[in-house]
C-alpha cells in the first residue's frame, strides 16, 4: 500500500475535497483522522479486520470445556470458546442464518451455542450443529435439499496464546503472533510468569476516537507530567532509571521505570519545580497502597505495554491487569480493564493488589486522569478541518529518541504503522 501524501482514502464532508496527510508525515496527525466518520468505518476493516493479532481475553476467563466469554474485535461482536477437547476458539458472534447475536451474556457455559431467534445451534468450534424445522412439516417447507451445513457455520478466526493472553485474527496472511509481537514479547514475559486468575472488572466509556486513548500508553512522556500521583509518591519520576523497548517494526512498546534510582540534575529540578505532577506539599494518611513488593526481583515499579491496535497489559506496583480498547463509534470508546494476580497469590498478595486497583481503572488516582485528557482532545479537535499534533519530542524520525522515555518515538512509529494499514 502506498504511504505517500498524495495518497487519499477520505473526503471532507465540509469541502467537498480530499484529505491529504500532512507533508512532515508521521510526526503529524492530523485532526480529522479522530474526526471523520468514514475513515472510522475504514478502520474496522483494514486494522481490526485486517493483518493485526487483536487481544479477546485471558484463558483462565474460559477455564473449562464448554466456557464462553463475549466481546469485540473493533465493531465486531466475537465470543471465545472452550471446546470438549479443551482447545480455545474465536468465533464471529453473528449467526449464519439472519445476523442475530448467537452469545448475548459477558460469560456463559453450554455444550452448544444457540440462536434464540430461529434455533440454529453451533458446536463450540463453531460448526452448524442443527437447524429448526430444516426438514419442514407434514412435507412443507423446510430448507432446500441441497443445503449444506458444513457451509453454514460461524465465522472462525485464528487464534493463538502467549502467558495466558487470548489473541485473535481474522487474517490468514499475518504472521504468528510471536513473530508480530517481536521483542515486545519480552515485556509480557516478565509480568506473566505462572498461571492466572481474574480479580475483577472494570469498564469505561471514554467520549473520545479510540487513537486518542491508543496513543495515550505509547506516550511515556506525559506520564510524569499529567499523573501527580506518579511524581509525588515516586512510583515513576522521569529523574529515575527508566527506558522504552520497541519491536522492530515500531508496532508495539513497552516502557518501564525503576523506583527509588533517582539521580537528579540541575536541568530536573528546575523542571520539576514547574510541574504541577510534583507536590511536595501532598501526603498519604493511609500510605498502604504504596507498599510495593518487587516480586520480579528487577526493581522495575511500573512497566506500561501496548500492542496495536488495542491492548494494554500494566504492572503498576503490583496492580496487574490487561486493558482492551473497544472503537464505539467515531468520538467513542470503551476501555475493558480485567484485573488479575497469580493462582498462587497468598491472601496478603490478593490484598494488596486489589488495595492498588484504586490507582488504576476509571477512578483510579493515577488513571482517570488519562482519560480526561482524551475527552478534553476530541473536544479541543472540534469538527478536525484544521489542524494537526505536533509530534517531535525526542526527534523527528521513527528511530530518534532511542530508549528515553523522554520522547514521542512510540507515537511516531503508530502513526507510521496506521498510514500502511489505512493506505494513507
Amino acid at each position: 500500500m502506498s504511504c505517500t501524501p498524495e495518497h487519499t482514502i477520505s473526503m471532507s464532508r465540509l469541502t467537498g475535497q480530499p484529505r491529504v496527510w500532512p507533508d512532515e508525515g508521521y510526526t503529524r496527525a492530523p485532526y480529522w483522522a479522530y474526526t471523520d466518520p468514514d475513515l472510522y468505518i475504514q478502520e474496522q476493516s483494514r486494522i481490526f479486520r485486517g493483518p493485526v493479532w487483536n487481544y479477546v481475553g485471558l484463558e483462565v476467563e474460559v477455564p473449562e470445556p464448554g466456557h464462553y466469554k463475549t466481546t469485540f474485535i473493533g465493531d465486531t461482536p466475537v465470543v471465545l470458546t472452550r471446546a470438549q477437547d479443551g482447545s480455545l476458539h474465536a468465533l464471529v458472534n453473528r449467526c449464519a442464518h439472519r445476523g442475530n447475536l448467537v452469545c448475548r451474556e459477558p460469560f456463559g457455559s453450554a455444550k452448544r451455542l444457540t440462536c434464540v431467534y430461529h434455533a440454529w445451534s453451533f458446536t463450540l468450534e463453531g460448526d452448524l450443529s442443527h437447524a429448526a424445522f430444516s426438514q419442514g412439516l407434514r412435507g412443507e417447507g423446510g430448507l432446500p435439499k441441497d443445503f449444506d451445513k458444513t457451509q453454514h457455520g460461524l465465522r472462525k478466526l485464528r487464534v493463538e496464546t502467549l502467558c495466558g493472553l487470548v489473541f485473535a485474527t481474522f487474517s490468514e496472511e499475518v504472521e504468528s503472533l510471536e513473530s508480530w509481537l517481536g521483542e515486545v514479547a519480552t515485556g509480557i514475559r516478565r509480568v506473566l510468569t505462572r498461571p492466572l486468575k481474574v480479580l475483577g472488572y472494570d469498564t469505561q466509556r471514554i467520549h473520545a476516537n479510540w487513537k486518542t486513548y491508543h496513543e495515550n500508553p505509547r506516550d511515556s512522556y506525559h506520564a510524569n507530567i499529567l499523573h501527580t500521583f506518579y511524581g509525588t509518591f515516586g512510583l515513576s519520576r522521569m529523574s529515575q532509571e527508566s527506558g522504552m523497548v520497541l519491536d522492530q517494526a515500531g508496532r508495539h512498546v513497552y516502557f518501564y521505570t525503576k523506583a527509588g534510582t533517582e539521580k537528579k540534575s540541575a536541568d530536573y529540578d528546575k523542571t520539576a519545580s514547574d510541574l504541577r505532577s510534583h507536590n511536595d506539599q501532598l501526603t498519604l494518611e493511609d500510605p498502604s497502597i504504596l507498599a510495593w513488593k518487587d516480586e520480579i526481583g528487577d526493581g522495575v515499579s511500573v512497566q506500561i505495554l501496548n500492542t496495536c491496535p488495542s491492548f494494554v497489559l500494566h504492572q503498576i506496583a503490583n496492580s496487574l491487569a490487561t486493558r482492551q480498547l473497544i472503537p464505539r463509534g467515531v468520538d467513542q470508546s470503551d476501555l475493558v480493564w480485567t484485573y488479575f494476580g497469580f493462582a498462587d497469590d497468598d491472601e496478603k498478595m490478593t490484598r494488596l493488589r486489589l488495595t492498588q486497583v484504586n490507582l488504576v481503572g476509571s477512578a483510579g488516582m493515577v488513571s482517570v486522569e488519562d482519560a480526561a485528557v482524551c475527552e478534553m482532545m476530541q473536544r479541543a479537535f472540534a469538527d478536525g478541518e484544521e489542524g494537526a499534533s505536533f509530534i517531535e519530542m525526542g526527534g523527528k524520525t521513527l528511530e530518534s529518541g532511542g530508549s528515553s522515555k523522554l520522547s514521542e518515538r512510540a507515537i511516531r512509529n503508530f502513526w507510521h504503522n496506521y498510514r500502511h494499514y489505512m493506505g494513507l
